[in-house]
Formats: C-alpha cells, sequence, structure tokens
C-alpha cells in the first residue's frame, strides 16, 4: 500500500469513529458517516463502496436520524408530556450540553444533555399541571425516550461503519 493510501484510510477510518462517537452526544454521525464514505468512494473511484452500498447507507442514515426523534417523541408523550413541555426538554438538552460540555473532559456534554433535558420537560410539566408526581413520569418519559433514541442511532452508526469496512476489506 503506497503512503498516500494508508494515510487516506486511516483519516477514513478515523472519520468512521468520529461518527460513531458524534452519536453518543446526539449529534448527526451518521450524516458524518455517510459523508466520509462518499468521499472515500469518490477518491477510489466507487471500487469498495458502491452506489449499492452508498445507498444502503443514506437509508440507515436517514433512517437513524429520525428514529432518534421519534424515539425521544414517543418516550415522552408515553408517559404525558406536552408538546410544549417536549420543545422544552430539547431546548434544555441543547443548554445543559452546552453548559456542561468543558467538565469531565468534554463528556459532561452528555451528562448534561440528560440533565438539561429532564430539567425541561421537568420545569414545562410542573408549569402546566401544577402537580410535581406527573411532571416527574413525563420528563423521566422524556430521558428514556432520548436514552433509546440514541441507542438506536449509535447502532445504526455501528452498523454503517461495519458494511463500509466489510466492503474496502472483503
Amino acid at each position: 500500500m503506497i503512503p498516500l493510501e494508508a494515510a487516506g484510510l486511516t483519516l477514513f477510518i478515523l472519520a468512521l469513529a468520529a461518527g460513531i462517537f458524534a452519536t453518543v452526544f446526539s449529534l448527526p454521525g451518521t450524516v458524518l458517516i455517510l459523508v466520509a464514505s462518499f468521499v472515500y468512494a469518490l477518491f477510489t473511484g466507487f471500487e469498495p463502496i458502491g452506489f449499492r452500498v452508498l445507498a444502503v447507507l443514506a437509508i440507515l442514515s436517514v433512517s437513524a436520524e429520525a428514529g432518534e426523534f421519534i424515539l425521544g417523541m414517543m418516550g415522552a408523550a408515553r408517559f404525558g408530556a406536552s408538546r410544549k413541555a417536549f420543545w422544552a426538554s430539547l431546548a434544555g438538552g441543547i443548554l445543559g450540553a452546552v453548559l456542561l460540555a468543558p467538565l469531565l473532559f468534554g463528556a459532561g456534554a452528555l451528562l448534561g444533555m440528560f440533565l438539561g433535558s429532564f430539567v425541561g420537560m421537568l420545569a414545562a410539566e410542573v408549569l402546566r399541571q401544577r402537580r410535581i408526581k406527573p411532571a416527574l413520569r413525563a420528563a423521566w418519559g422524556a430521558l428514556l425516550g432520548t436514552a433509546a433514541g440514541i441507542l438506536f442511532k449509535g447502532l445504526c452508526a455501528l452498523a454503517m461503519a461495519v458494511i463500509v469496512l466489510a466492503k474496502i476489506y472483503s
């Protein structure tokens, strides 16, 4: 293998790892994997990774992003959350991730996302229902839905990386 090819493959594998890692923080890591795979395919003349594989990756990427959103909403709705509370949960998750990102070498963003999501949902539901028990239940549902969405998206990202690497090394 020519050193330039080895460097390109190494960068590609690092992009795949970054995509998988990004899903943990609810970032569009599957899109990163799709774009990196397309660029790799472009540079290699679509030899190891063809259009069929790219189509499968695109379907997985869209499914993962939509699935994360849908699972988050389903978790919140199943436990009695309102739409306003869902949006408060989303805003709280983003704010929490930004505020706690510097802690724990960046892993605070994950903690902040879950904590902010929980607090945002709880605050909105307490304001809406004026009762703590149903508000806690809705916030717990949002937390479970968010965790399920991230797990689903992470598994899709992992499957995408395995598919691509299997095509390259087969």
